[in-house]
């Protein structure tokens, strides 16, 4: 005799046994996902922001909108942010 109903495997088969295999997989995959969502990491950013999060360009932008900076300052400080980010004048 070889076990239960002579399968050799506890009566589960060989599509159990894939089965199986199949939902630890799909369990550990979840697993891995969602902590490396939920954990910050590096994160590559091309100019765009996160949600609730400006960009150094957006922030001078709306301080020229309000006055808080001259022309001359914004102009200077709008192209050391491209050019520190490696895109050279718009």
């Amino acid at each position: 005799m070889m076990g239960y109903g002579g399968m050799g495997w506890g009566g589960v088969g060989v599509g159990g046994m894939i089965g199986m295999v199949v939902f630890w997989l799909v369990l550990i995959a979840l697993i891995v996902w969602a902590v490396s969502r939920l954990l910050p990491g590096r994160q590559v950013r091309q100019g765009h922001s996160q949600p609730g999060q400006e960009t150094p360009e957006e922030i001078l932008d709306r301080r020229f909108a309000r006055g808080e900076v001259d022309l001359e300052t914004y102009q200077v400080q709008r192209a050391a942010l491209a050019s520190a980010r490696g895109e050279g004048l718009r």
